[in-house]
């Protein structure tokens, strides 16, 4: 006699009608889209479906956080009930968090850079708990680093710089950091909050480049440079405020606003990511969740529009960090999803009215 076996039921097929689509540029008109199987059918049959009426609202592909920090479960929690539906981690360890961390079920999907390198002297080796695996001295370590990074899982490499001469890696450690990523299949992401050094993290080619100097604003020549080299900036802009007012220098958050209105002239892609935390020591701690939507906010005030606010959080992350499967609504690719009252992209701030979210077809509850 057969073996019967247990399969746990899939998400539900469901079915959303007269919904608006973003489609990376414009919203369609309405439209039915089905859920099945935790992706976007090519299909528009109802039958057997859970009917949701979408009159009124839009859908937006799942949001992209380009850069968070991971604590545990109840991070991931707070991520997808504000429609984060996929997170790019830029640093936690150790390395058995982090595994817990990947893959869990029904929650917010991760990338992760893992333990990033630090330089031995600057502030972010004294970080409370981090690893003394994170401290690159010398260029002879970077392959050794990059290695064990690849070897523990990590989708790409992250690296903290700081200014010349303020214990970050030198400038040959850092060339000699990205060039072993390389080697390995693996982008970078240099962590650079002051001018000089992003300054440094342009001339060592870093694919992305995370923050936004408030000491000046980049020049048309620097943004020009970036952009001619291909690469793509993550200004985390609700952490450069944060920090900006934590230091009583609430005014250089407007060097920060100018730079990315530069970058975004200039042509550099732009990625939505929030710096969100709960590091004990951070210059200031981003809320998980909540914090992407002022982040779309914030862009929009530097000068985007709310279409290029939304594609920075969904189709140009995906895009750049190789996620073929999400970022739009499309046939086949993961139902990460939020239905949201009103038009985002009348009034960016639509994007906080969530009705609905899913994650690979599994409804999340939003947060109030």
């Amino acid at each position: 006699m057969p073996r019967t076996v247990a399969v746990e039921p899939g998400p539900p097929r469901t079915a959303l009608l007269q919904v608006r689509v973003f489609d990376g540029r414009a919203l369609t008109g309405p439209r039915t889209v089905v859920i099945d199987a935790g992706v976007v059918s090519p299909s528009t049959d109802t039958s057997g479906a859970r009917l949701v009426d979408g009159t009124g609202t839009t859908l937006l592909p799942g949001l992209i956080d380009a850069h968070v920090h991971l604590h545990g479960p109840d991070t991931l929690a707070a991520l997808a009930s504000h429609g984060v539906t996929t997170a790019l981690d830029m640093a936690t360890w150790p390395p058995g968090l982090l595994a817990s961390l990947r893959r869990i079920p029904h929650l917010t999907d991760i990338r992760s850079a893992g333990t990033p390198a630090v330089g031995d002297g600057g502030p972010h080796a004294r970080v409370p708990g981090m690893s003394r695996d994170a401290v690159v001295r010398c260029p002879r370590q970077a392959g050794e680093f990059v290695a064990a990074q690849v070897s523990a899982g990590a989708d790409y490499i992250k690296i903290v710089a700081e200014a010349p001469g303020e214990g970050g890696p030198d400038r040959d450690t850092l060339d000699a950091l990205v060039a072993a990523a390389r080697t390995h299949g693996r982008k970078t992401v240099v962590h650079a909050a002051t001018t000089g050094a992003y300054l440094m993290a342009l001339d060592a080619g870093a694919d992305f480049i995370t923050h936004i100097p408030l000491d000046r604003p980049l020049d048309a020549a620097e943004a020009a440079r970036m952009a001619a080299q291909g690469q793509v900036c993550v200004p985390t802009l609700s952490m450069m405020q944060g920090t900006a007012a934590a230091r009583g220098a609430a005014p250089a958050f407007r060097n920060a606003v100018r730079s990315v209105a530069v970058l975004r002239d200039a042509g550099v892609p732009i990625l939505a990511g929030t710096d969100a935390n709960a590091q004990p020591g951070a210059p200031f701690q981003v809320e998980h969740g909540a914090s992407i939507h002022r982040e779309l906010e914030l862009l929009v005030a530097a000068g985007l529009t709310p279409a290029e606010a939304l594609r920075s959080a969904t189709v140009l992350p995906a895009r750049h960090f190789g996620l073929d499967d999400r970022g739009s609504v499309a046939p086949g690719l993961r139902a990460d999803l939020l239905l949201v009252d009103g038009n985002p992209l009348a009034d960016i701030r639509a994007t906080r009215a969530l009705r609905h979210i899913w994650c690979a077809g599994v409804e999340q509850v939003p947060a109030v």
